[in-house]
């Protein structure tokens, strides 16, 4: 595809299915274990194992993805779209950087992260008379 900067292994990706697609990357739930002391000092209790993402992607074209036989569970690998960054100085990526998407801007290195996901849920709109689908899948970092 080169109308998308968005790939993902695992999910055919149907010509006019993806252009204009939106993509969001979120902390899971798990990953967000504050508590507060008697005195009301907020402490991050969360483990490093839970710090994964969720993601959401949907876009409105002509088709929708290959999601006939992708059940919630199925194994993904997905290139993203938005970026992470980190302070380039004495910093790393903290995931997989999808080759070619790194940059330098300031002090800061830009990545798109590329993330081995769960695919949790799926669904697929279409406007008869638009002659538009819409979709939405939601994924969560294995």
């Amino acid at each position: 595809m080169t109308d998308t900067l968005l790939a993902i292994t695992g999910l055919g990706l149907a010509p006019y299915a993806v252009r204009g697609a939106r993509q969001t990357l979120e902390p899971i739930e798990q990953s967000k274990q504050i508590k507060r002391t008697i005195n009301g000092t907020a402490h991050d209790q969360s483990l490093p194992q839970f710090r994964k993402y969720r993601s959401t992607i949907s876009c409105t074209d002509i088709n929708a993805p290959a999601f006939d036989g992708k059940w919630p569970g199925a194994s993904l690998v997905v290139d993203c779209i938005p970026e992470l960054s980190y302070l380039t100085a004495g910093g790393s990526p903290g995931r997989s950087v999808v080759a070619g998407s790194s940059r330098v801007d300031g002090d800061y290195t830009f990545y798109r992260p590329q993330l081995t996901m769960k695919l949790t849920s799926w669904d697929i709109q279409y406007d008869e008379w638009g002659h538009e689908t819409g979709w939405t899948m939601d994924l969560e970092e294995t």
